[in-house]
This record gives C-alpha cells, sequence and structure tokens, in this order.
C-alpha cells in the first residue's frame, strides 16, 4: 500500500475475503491524516482487486474500534485534511463502494468512529462494546452520515433519542434496536465478521453487488422506481455467465465457479 505503514494494514484472509486493520491503538484508534489516506488507498486497492469479495474492518486492541476524528489533528488546524476526494470525511465515509464492508468492533465507536461502522454495510460488535454520536453534547452534529444512516438503521425514534442525548449505547441494546447483525464475546468479533464475511464471498460477486446496490437505495426509492431498477439488475445477471453457472452448480451438486 501506498500508506504509511503501521497505521492501516490489509491482512488478505483466503482468497476472497480482506481485513483491513486500524492500527493506532495508543491513540484509540483516532483517525489522523495519516490514517485517513491509508483508509481512502485501501478502499481504492480493495475495489480494484476482483479476487476481493467481501471487507471486514476494524480497529486494534480491545478498547476501542475507532475514537472518530484524531483531536490533535483537529488542534493543529489540519481537519479539512481529513476530508479526502474520493473516501469524503475520514477516507472511507462517503466512499462508493460497491463490494460489502463489514465493520467488527470492540470496545467504543464513538462520534466518527460509529460513522465509519455506518459507512460499512454490515455491524459485528463484541459483547461489551458500546456506540454512540456525542456529538450534540460538543456543539456540533454527526455531520459526515451519522445525522442520516443512523435513522435510516433503526426506528426513527430511537435513532433521535440516541442522537439528540448523545449517549454510548451497549452493544445488546444496539443489537435490539436493530444496528447490529451480531453480538458475540469481545474475543470472538474478528473471527465472527470474517465468517460473515467469507459466507458473503461465497456468492457470485455480480449478484451480491447488484444486490447491494439496490437494498442501499431502496430507503430513497418509491416501489415503482425499485422495480424499475431491480429489473434492470435482473437482465444484467441473466446475461451474466454468472446466471447459468449458479444453476448448473445447484444441479451438478458442486461449488460454483465464479467469474470475477
Amino acid at each position: 500500500m501506498a500508506a504509511e505503514a503501521g497505521k492501516v494494514r490489509i491482512e488478505r484472509v483466503g482468497e476472497h475475503v480482506a481485513h483491513v486493520l486500524m492500527d493506532r491503538p495508543s491513540a484509540r484508534n483516532a483517525i489522523d491524516v495519516d490514517m485517513a489516506v491509508a483508509l481512502e488507498a485501501a478502499a481504492d486497492e480493495l475495489e480494484a482487486d476482483a479476487a476481493i469479495r467481501a471487507v471486514v474492518l476494524s480497529g486494534a486492541g480491545d478498547k476501542a474500534f475507532s475514537a472518530g476524528a484524531d483531536l490533535a489533528t483537529i488542534a493543529a488546524g489540519r481537519d479539512q485534511e481529513l476530508l479526502r476526494p474520493r473516501g469524503g470525511y475520514l477516507g472511507l465515509t462517503a466512499y462508493p463502494r460497491r463490494k460489502p464492508w463489514i465493520a467488527a468492533i470492540r470496545g467504543v465507536a464513538a462520534g466518527g468512529g460509529l460513522e465509519l461502522a455506518l459507512s460499512c454495510d454490515l455491524i459485528v460488535a463484541g459483547d461489551n462494546a458500546r456506540l454512540g454520536l456525542p456529538e450534540v453534547s460538543r456543539g456540533t452534529i454527526a455531520g459526515s452520515c451519522g445525522v442520516f444512516r443512523l435513522p435510516a438503521r433503526v426506528a426513527h425514534s430511537i435513532a433521535l433519542e440516541w442522537l439528540l442525548t448523545g449517549e454510548l449505547v451497549a452493544a445488546p441494546r444496539a443489537y435490539e434496536a436493530g444496528l447490529l447483525n451480531r453480538v458475540v464475546p469481545d474475543a470472538q468479533v474478528i473471527a465472527e465478521a470474517l465468517t460473515l464475511a467469507a459466507g458473503i464471498a461465497q456468492n457470485s460477486p455480480l449478484a451480491v453487488r447488484e444486490t447491494l446496490a439496490i437494498a442501499r437505495a431502496a430507503t430513497r426509492m418509491d416501489e415503482a422506481d425499485a422495480r424499475v431498477v431491480t429489473e434492470a439488475a435482473s437482465q444484467r445477471l441473466r446475461a451474466s455467465p454468472d446466471n447459468r453457472e449458479g444453476a448448473l452448480a445447484f444441479l451438478e451438486k458442486r461449488a460454483p465457479r465464479w467469474a470475477d
């Protein structure tokens, strides 16, 4: 990677899964300029790698997934440098990804840290994790994506409570509200997220990308528009090698060999 060594690491797990590690545990994985650049570079690299079908994002250590923006960076007047040209704030919150990412949360995911998780498609958390958007208590808002992505993930009344109080919510409560996909013991978070990624990666990459794109846009479309978009995706899939391969693999009782 072109990013600064040691702050963001990419590990390939098997053929089709990547693990992106924010590796700054002494600062609770707070995102400085180097890390924002590195996260954007990681997304560039993995989006371009046809072999990678799903990505897990985690923070080093068990104290925090990420504390969000690095306060020393902000105090130094470099906060605008955290806004990257492709990835947006912190290098990832606005990145136009086509592949599914899974946030694996241990410890605290607060402020920009939770916004990074909300920028992923799925979230696995440890049973001692705490999550929240405390920006209102600091005189600002969760403006990179939290104020609009949280209401899209949980009931509107619950999202308003969490946004307006700024409280940190325990993982079991966040799971009950629908924010988290799975809650497991802290020591199992990474393994569980990688298992979930591997389950996704065994499916047709094209079908996963088409499904993900429609599902992401679904809350912004009425049913008539959604049907048009879905039919266009279905036509693309019917014309793809994966469509025939899926049927053949089922009939022949073997694992499918998808075209990347």
